[in-house]
């Protein structure tokens, strides 16, 4: 069953990496009294996914904190290295959540997995975007297609705050 507006997210840790290693966040610490914007891509340095849908979210960072959002982040069912590096190479490091779903318990809890082995991907994260007020699902968009990053986008994302 896939999540839905009104829904709470189900409990989930995340690992991030950070100057002194990696520490765990919780969907409580991330989210619990915040109005949160959560985007997932089907991999980390993925083309869609450094090319247009992550550099949408740290261009547009400043409009999208200015509109009330405590904090933005980004997750994928990557280990923390790899979304360490990615936040490192993209310039994203510091100013927004790079959260790895190693084990992909979170995507899989909210029923937005997608089987991209075909693609040699494995199973992964479909393309989506939500804000989260107080762990609360306000607005869901999951792309059709993961090479688009169009209704999941910042841009989208902005007209709906």
């Amino acid at each position: 069953m896939t999540i839905a507006i009104g829904d709470t997210l189900p409990a989930a840790t995340f690992k991030e990496k950070t100057a002194d290693g990696p520490v765990e966040i919780s969907t409580e610490q991330l989210f619990a009294g915040k109005r949160v914007v959560l985007f997932a891509v089907p991999g980390a340095f993925t083309p869609t996914c450094s090319l247009n849908h992550l550099p949408g979210f740290l261009e547009n960072r400043d409009a999208i904190l200015a509109k009330g959002i405590d904090d933005i982040a980004v997750v994928s069912i990557n280990d923390w290295h790899v979304m360490g590096a990615w936040a490192q190479s993209s310039g994203g490091l510091g100013k927004i959540h790079f959260l790895a779903d190693w084990d992909g318990s979170f995507t899989k809890a909210l029923g937005l997995e997608a089987d991209l082995s075909a693609g040699g991907l494995g199973i992964r994260s479909k393309r989506y975007s939500m804000l989260v007020e107080d762990g609360v699902v306000k607005t869901l968009n999951i792309e059709e297609s993961p090479g688009q990053a169009t209704v999941s986008g910042a841009a989208a994302m902005i007209e709906q705050l």
